[in-house]
């Protein structure tokens, strides 16, 4: 996975909040520069998780599994093991721990801008859990979502359930009562399994994790498989997506917006985030808008496509 040079810091008490970014909209029809406000977009990048930033959220729960999390050795080797059957054997995009932590923390990232904007979460609440929770239960499921690639790729995210079950009954007792373990690893799985869209999210946390991991595109993700020749249609439009980037939207509380270099990457998001998107839960909180970044019509450079909306 690519390390984009451009990573914007989430907000601290000394630094502004990069949700209130006055950068021009990028998808304003009458905006003759729009590719270059998607170039100056200062809220563009990874958005690493920070937890001595401000949240929309309460974080100190969060914060404390956080650093189990991100330190526990066999959680860690998981991580990397899952990446052979995709990668080394299938030829597949990446799958291994740069794709979890991106996914993990555009996950967080999208859930903050959601309860910036007054968006209420199901999940936790309904099992009678903390509003703290709810943060909890997407970082573990954004982590612990591909596991089962240690499997096979083939059916990955039933395998992902048994396994992750073992790692949430190690870690979840240092943080949890057992009811509150119960409930907590409850809601993490239903958000792992529901990652894969022929499962149905019924909560908004795994709708959160659902979309995090259909987010993470950018043409780093295809680096080992186009690299060794891969050329099939994920790799290939993988690499045509050059950023994406998660900001506040003034229609809705979320706005996404995709820089891609040529059309190709218009499978990227029409045929696997769109599907992704869809039964969400969060269809009417998310704007999403892909640019081609080089359909300027100079020298017979016509745009195949110019701007997709979802």
């Amino acid at each position: 996975m690519s390390d984009p040079a451009d990573d914007a810091p989430e907000p601290t008490d000394d630094a502004p909040d990069p949700t209130d970014d006055d950068t021009p909209d990028p998808t304003d029809d009458n905006s003759p520069a729009a590719r270059d406000e998607v170039d100056a977009d200062t809220d563009a990048g990874r958005h690493e998780y920070d937890p001595d930033a401000n949240h929309a959220f309460p974080d100190d729960r969060l914060n404390e599994v956080m650093s189990r999390l991100t330190s526990d050795e066999e959680i860690l080797t998981y991580l990397e093991a899952q990446n052979v059957n995709p990668v080394a054997r299938k030829g597949y995009n990446d799958h291994g721990s740069k794709h979890v932590e991106i996914v993990r923390d555009r996950a967080l990232r999208l859930y903050d801008l959601l309860k910036s904007g007054g968006v209420e979460f199901n999940g936790a609440r309904q099992q009678g859990l903390d509003e703290a929770d709810e943060p909890v239960v997407i970082a573990l499921a954004a982590t612990l979502h591909d596991i089962g690639h240690v499997v096979h790729r083939h059916d990955h995210p039933y395998y992902s359930i048994p396994l992750a079950a073992d790692l949430l009954d190690d870690l979840l007792p240092a943080f949890y009562d057992v009811a509150e373990q119960v409930r907590v690893k409850a809601e993490v799985l239903h958000a792992i399994l529901c990652h894969h869209t022929e499962e149905q999210p019924l909560t908004l946390e795994a709708g959160v994790v659902r979309i995090a991991d259909g987010l993470d595109m950018e043409r780093g993700r295809s680096r080992v498989p186009y690299e060794e020749g891969g050329r099939g249609i994920n790799t290939v439009s993988s690499q045509a997506i050059e950023r994406v980037s998660l900001r506040e939207g003034d229609e809705t509380p979320v706005q996404v917006v995709i820089r891609m270099n040529n059309a190709a990457g218009v499978y990227q998001v029409d045929s696997l985030l769109k599907a992704k998107i869809e039964g969400s839960l969060l269809e009417e909180k998310i704007r999403t808008v892909a640019i081609n970044t080089h359909s300027d019509g100079v020298d017979g450079n016509e745009a195949i496509v110019d701007r997709i909306e979802l």
